[in-house]
């Protein structure tokens, strides 16, 4: 299986992306960079920056906000920002739900070393999010105990070995490196949840670069990964079939783009609860008790289900997986943004007291129509007896509604620094990236320092 997945990454090009998925994929580079420069100040961003600035003094790949290092430690940092805000898209598959976009910073930086077309890189990042999302419908691996970030691994690996440029042969030892190497257990969303919950995916990344680097030198890895004994079968996710000699490059048109920063299951309810705080103009004080009635999946992963009780609530990390605290914050702010991810706004007496009034539970119907359907119904019942209700089955940015370039656009402007002076220019950047090399879009990410100014710098 890892020879005719190797193939078909190998022997993928730009003209088999249809003109809707080019648009798409561009959307979701444009929104994963938006995710990226939003994050920016974030703690753990910052600590990880001082890692790879300690460990790396400088190769040819650019960190996002300033700084270049080698090609694994840049897919560290930026996969870090890309993914830290919970902000960046999502694929929907009945037994498994991962972030295509993780896949952009490994990718992107295998390419820039490679100093690569953006025709190139697009159609790398392509590869990469097909194999993810059909290894998340064929071979989902989270009832058995581990994350999502098994099969990013895998996918990074084809991407990443797409974007340098590496022949069958060694696109396979590639994948076979990295999908033996970077299983993952889905501990890091279970329970109380820590900063790796953020990082998981980064690391993967970086570790799937690092594996195509080292197939790169001639670095073997086991062929039978996937079909061989104590292999990712009969280990991890059970026998599956996929003719990767038959596969496109289309799975990106049925990925979902977030319109809230809050976590994907959670879109639809987060939009009821908006929709009822306008139209009723709610009050925190007013609400005696919230109901939502949401699918399975959303219930066990953020509701209070298999993943663990959401209503302690203290850090980042546990409030945007935590469905009553994202939809007490929706009610009381009119928006979830990283605002509502600070520590000040987590601990605050208000959205605490409300959560604990949140209750939710799963409903067979609604589970029946996900993931074609993200049903919510979110009843709010005042304490002057009145209950009033909103029911949501997608959003701007669900695969029935795929969210506008100019969507994208808007969500970078919110969270790009408002005075950057490139913005327009990255926007028109990734509008035509397919035409342009990727070190000008790199460059755009990651401004170098004036002679001058580097000089200045230098001196003791």
């Amino acid at each position: 299986m890892v020879e005719r997945l190797a193939r078909f990454a190998a022997r993928a090009s730009y003209d088999m992306l249809s003109a809707d998925a080019a648009a798409q994929l561009k959307v979701r580079v444009l929104d994963s960079l938006a995710c990226a420069l939003g994050a920016r100040d974030a703690g753990p961003v910052r600590r990880v920056r001082e890692h790879v600035r300690a460990l790396d003094k400088g190769g040819p790949c650019s960190l996002i906000g300033g700084g270049t290092a080698a090609p694994h430690h840049a897919a560290l940092h930026n996969g870090v920002l890309v993914r830290y805000l919970d902000y960046n898209d999502s694929y929907l598959a009945p037994g498994e739900t991962c972030h295509p976009s993780d896949n952009l910073a490994p990718v992107l930086a295998a390419c820039e070393a490679a100093e690569a077309r953006g025709d190139r890189f697009l159609t790398a990042l392509a590869v990469a999010y097909q194999v993810q999302c059909r290894l998340s419908d064929e071979a989902p691996v989270r009832a058995r105990g581990f994350d999502h970030t098994t099969q990013l691994a895998c996918s990074a690996a084809a991407g990443a070995a797409k974007g340098l440029g590496l022949d069958e042969e060694r696109t396979a030892h590639a994948v076979a490196i990295a999908t033996t190497a970077l299983a993952a257990l889905r501990v890091t969303r279970t329970g109380a949840l820590s900063q790796w919950k953020g990082l998981a995916a980064p690391h993967a990344g970086f570790g799937a670069l690092h594996a195509a680097l080292l197939a790169a030198r001639g670095i073997t890895g086991p062929r039978e990964v996937f079909e061989g004994n104590k292999g990712f079968m009969e280990s991890l996710s059970g026998r599956f079939r996929l003719d990767w000699d038959n596969e496109d490059l289309e799975r990106v048109r049925r990925t979902v783009v977030k319109k809230h920063n809050a976590e994907v299951h959670s879109q639809t309810a987060i939009e009821a609860a908006l929709d009822l705080k306008r139209e009723h103009a709610l009050e925190g004080r007013d609400i005696a008790r919230v109901e939502v009635a949401t699918f399975d999946v959303a219930h066990a992963i953020i509701g209070g289900g298999e993943e663990g009780d959401k209503t302690r609530v203290r850090t980042k990390e546990e409030a945007d997986h935590s469905l009553p605290y994202m939809v007490a914050a929706a009610l009381l702010d009119g928006g979830l943004g990283p605002a509502q991810y600070e520590e000040a706004r987590i601990l605050s007496d208000d959205v605490q007291e409300l959560l604990s009034k949140v209750v939710v539970r799963p409903l067979e119907e609604y589970s029946r129509r996900f993931p074609r359907e993200m049903p919510s119904r979110v009843i709010v019942r005042l304490r002057d007896g009145r209950a009033v209700s909103k029911e949501r089955v997608d959003y701007e940015g669900f695969t029935s509604r795929p969210m506008p370039w100019e969507g994208a656009v808007g969500k970078l402007r919110r969270l790009a620094p408002a005075d950057s002076p490139v913005l327009d220019e990255l926007v028109e950047t990734v509008a035509s990236l397919e035409a342009r090399p990727v070190t000008g879009l790199c460059r755009l990410l990651s401004p170098r320092p004036s002679a001058a100014s580097a000089r200045a710098e230098a001196r003791p």
